[in-house]
């Protein structure tokens, strides 16, 4: 299996789905690799979702299931379009074609909002962030204790350059996979809070609809990371996938 985090995170905010589904003693082969820019390094590459495909695709086996969330579910998508001998199937949290919204996609976040993010990084770090993850949040029954552990596997900006990350952002705001997806012949199960705030449910319904072959659960009062507030529910969900017991 490999794990795709989302912007601004570290691998470890797969910890509890990975010790729900109790991967690590199950004989699963476990692979969270560290996103582009996200590992203290400034690497020479392109702020680019299919550069930064690249630049994770030598550590992906053969015939993977590749987990993504948020940015991450972007580029488990974009490895499945470009290497499909690599992706077997697909299980994406809290995924869009398209973060921003425009005219003709209503599904994204407002364009003034992901400006905010996107202006304000450099020169406002960690009240920009904060922002994002209480985004993330916003929703979910587990509200109050989900904020404390976003934070906790946040990039710690002190010791990881913010253009770098600034380059996630710009991932964010310019990847529109829309035209591509029917390339997408893989199974893709996608697993969505129905009042996620950054990434709007009708985001997934329209994506499980336009993929050749996707499914959609979707979480109530639940926000942008089912995988931290509904681990149990989440792990057993996987589970049933890997099983085949559900599409």
């Amino acid at each position: 299996m490999f794990f795709l985090h989302g912007w601004a995170m570290v691998p470890a905010v797969w910890q509890p789905l990975i010790a729900a589904l109790g991967a690590e003693k199950s004989g699963f082969g476990i692979h969270a690799p560290v996103l582009p820019g996200h590992d203290g390094n400034v690497a020479d590459i392109a702020p680019a979702l299919a550069a930064w495909a690249d630049a994770l695709a030598p550590g992906l086996p053969l015939g993977s299931t590749a987990v993504g969330w948020s940015l991450g579910a972007l580029l488990a998508l974009e490895l499945a379009r470009s290497r499909p001998e690599r992706v077997e199937r697909l299980i994406l949290f809290s995924a869009t074609p398209r973060f921003v919204s425009m005219p003709d996609w209503p599904h994204g976040l407002d364009t003034a909002v992901v400006a905010s993010f996107t202006d304000g990084y450099l020169g406002q770090p960690t009240q920009t962030l904060r922002r994002f993850l209480a985004l993330q949040t916003l929703g979910d029954a587990f509200r109050r204790q989900l904020l404390p552990q976003l934070e906790a596997v946040a990039v710690p900006h002190a010791r990881h350059p913010l253009s770098a990350l600034a380059c996630g952002l710009k991932i964010l705001a310019e990847s529109d996979l829309r035209p591509y997806l029917a390339q997408i012949r893989q199974p893709v199960h996608l697993i969505h809070g129905n009042d996620d705030a950054l990434m709007p449910i009708d985001a997934a319904r329209w994506l499980a609809a336009a993929l050749p072959r996707a499914s959609l659960t979707v979480f109530g009062q639940c926000g942008h990371a089912p995988l931290l507030s509904h681990p149990d529910d989440c792990a057993a969900l996987v589970r049933a996938i890997l099983d085949n017991d559900v599409p």
